[in-house]
């Protein structure tokens, strides 16, 4: 893969959520008690962070269905798509019952994946798109984990488990189509260039304004967590 595509991965390099480089700071600090278990600002922050995610994959997906090249690509915008909006489902039912404010940007730093992306066009879109993806995926891939095996809040760990499964299903179709640079890719994935907070945060929406819906796609196979049962009752504050 040539340098000019090694720079454009370098400057773009970080998780498609946010949260990673704060994981072992202050996100254990409990901000609430809740019928679900305590809520940490870790908890919190990775709610906000699938639902930014989404914010800006969900219509690189749409994209991808309409500059892809490859059958790869093209599969991969379905399963964006399709992922995000269960995704952004999830987030949407639980983020009102924990008192949570979702975004309705994605961050500047995520919006510049977009702006790349349609400025892209033929071979050069399909690899862009490709190790973009391969590479935020990857990055975000552990904190999930972390979230998954730390958070005491049950709605957050359903959010979780189906975030793991979206993540890997989404690093897997950029894998098949066959034109991730594992070499750069894994790089910029492991050292992420320092860019400023404010970039990778999505603004707060003004108060009042409805939430922007993902919406499935008519043959959805990704479903949202189910909260009607177990999880919409009193929690335990054990994992």
């Amino acid at each position: 893969m040539g340098g000019a595509l090694s720079l454009t991965l370098g400057a773009l390099a970080y998780p498609s959520m946010l949260g990673l480089d704060t994981v072992s700071t202050s996100t254990d600090r409990i901000i609430a008690n809740t019928q679900w278990g305590p809520l940490t600002e870790g908890d919190r922050a990775f709610v906000v962070a699938v639902r930014a995610a989404g914010l800006w994959e969900y219509p690189v997906g749409q994209i991808g269905l309409q500059k892809g090249q490859s059958k790869g690509v093209l599969t991969a915008s379905q399963h964006l798509i399709d992922g995000h909006a269960a995704l952004d489902t999830t987030c949407r039912k639980i983020a009102p019952m924990l008192n949570i404010t979702l975004p309705n940007i994605a961050s500047p730093q995520q919006e510049g994946f977009v702006n790349t992306l349609k400025a892209d066009s033929g071979k050069q879109f399909d690899v862009d798109f490709a190790n973009i993806l391969r590479q935020t995926h990857g990055s975000i891939f552990n904190t999930v984990a972390k979230i998954r095996s730390t958070t005491k809040n049950t709605l957050v760990r359903a959010l979780a488990d189906q975030a793991n499964d979206t993540v890997l299903d989404h690093i897997t179709v950029m894998e098949k189509t066959g034109l991730v640079d594992f070499d750069t890719t894994l790089f910029n994935q492991t050292t992420p260039p320092k860019i400023p907070k404010s970039d990778m945060t999505p603004p707060v929406p003004p108060v009042g304004q409805p939430l922007i819906v993902l919406t499935p796609p008519p043959n959805a196979t990704s479903t949202p967590v189910d909260i009607s049962g177990d999880l919409s009752g009193a929690g335990t504050n054990s994992q």
